[in-house]
């Protein structure tokens, strides 16, 4: 069994997963022995009521709690500084972590930063974080990023102009409640990109050089759940079974690639965010049927697997065929969910700014987990053909 994979599994202490069982916070608090959590969340939320739903549960077990509602989409270093000053100025004992992946990843950042000298870029990849601070909960309102199930977080430096990841056991949640009824109120842009980060998140961890057979398992039950019920959720927002697979798909995605890791169009998508402010979720929909043409390449056998999985190729084509397959469908994914190109945006990107953001994408390491590593002028070439 020498020739094996050895596979290292990161989870929460609990997971609960269906329609209300955010309801439940109250009873996790309790079986933890926490009692004065942080809430961290964004004004959004605030406004259109689901942060009263988590404090009317929370007022209902006499449990005291604080607020940071000021988390930014693709929350920055700043960010987490502010929200850990409100941390340490009360006598909170936990944080809850309540929306996307920016408040999740910011409450994770605040934690480990409670007990963690230094600044969270002290922390980046690939060094681990395994001194943890207090315990987190996180609830997901959209079916995305899978922040909750994932040992990791991604933070945006104002000084340095990037975006960078966060990882180790300081990043795992202690209880995920996966609540899809949340999602529910998610607009078409949100709901189509979070869904195709998830899709980005299990098609990276199946083909990632650290795939092994227990993310395989998650990775292939996401695929084919994010494609059959996406264009769904988005045209019927209220589609109850569309947005609870979703919701599932993602926590399956975010299981298997944070176990396994993620490649390439992660490693490319960062650097979009950090330089032009562009969402996560829309950077890599923006990417991934680009960069899978470049990449199948080299492991047709696994992107094969993906797109029967998919039922955009048969049984019967060939690992070529099915790859062709793939990226077709990956660009009429694309087309169907109305996903813009940067230049499209306005965002312009000069050779410098490519060679620059070519250069973080290699040092983030997640290239490295490509089927088929670039070399940095490839990168900038990529970019540039996404850029139209």
């Amino acid at each position: 069994m020498l020739g094996d994979k050895i596979g290292r599994i990161q989870s929460p202490k609990i997971i609960r997963i269906g329609g209300g069982v955010a309801q439940e916070i109250g009873e996790i608090l309790e079986q933890l022995g926490l009692s004065n959590p942080l809430l961290v969340t964004d004004k959004n939320l605030l406004e259109i009521g689901h942060v009263d739903s988590i404090l009317k549960i929370l007022r209902r077990h006499n449990i005291s709690y604080g607020i940071f509602d000021e988390v930014v989409e693709d929350p920055t270093d700043q960010c987490v500084d502010n929200g850990l000053e409100i941390f340490k100025s009360g006598s909170f004992d936990c944080l809850i972590g309540f929306g996307g992946g920016s408040p999740m990843d910011t409450a994770k950042a605040i934690s480990f930063l409670s007990v963690n000298k230094g600044h969270v870029r002290d922390y980046k990849a690939p060094q681990q974080i395994d001194l943890c601070g207090p315990p987190i909960i996180l609830i997901p309102t959209t079916g995305g990023t899978g922040s909750e199930l994932t040992r990791w977080c991604v933070i945006t430096d104002t000084k340095n102009t990037e975006k960078y990841n966060l990882s180790g056991l300081a990043c795992v949640a202690t209880a995920a409640l996966i609540d899809w009824t949340f999602s529910t109120t998610k607009p078409w842009r949100i709901t189509a990109d979070t869904a195709v980060d998830s899709l980005t998140h299990a098609i990276e961890a199946y083909v990632s050089s650290k795939a092994f057979e227990y993310t395989d398992a998650f990775a292939l039950a996401a695929m084919p759940a994010i494609v059959e019920n996406v264009r769904d959720a988005c045209e019927n927002p209220e589609n109850a079974e569309a947005r609870k697979k979703l919701m599932l798909a993602a926590s399956q995605a975010g299981m298997a690639f944070s176990n396994s890791s993620v490649a390439l169009v992660h490693g490319m998508s960062r650097p979009i965010g950090a330089h032009f402010h562009i969402a996560h979720g829309l950077s890599n929909a923006m990417l991934l049927p680009k960069i899978t043409e470049f990449s199948v390449q080299g492991n047709e056998e696994r992107y094969a697997a993906c797109a029967r999985v998919m039922k955009w190729a048969h049984d019967t084509d060939s690992n070529a065929s099915a790859c062709s397959k793939l990226v077709e469908n990956l660009f009429i994914l694309n087309e169907d969910l109305k996903v813009p190109s940067p230049k499209s945006l306005g965002h312009i990107a000069d050779k410098k700014t490519l060679k620059l953001m070519a250069s973080q994408a290699l040092a983030s390491g997640s290239p490295q987990n490509n089927p088929r590593v670039p070399t940095e002028n490839q990168i900038i070439q990529l970019y540039e053909e996404i850029w139209g």
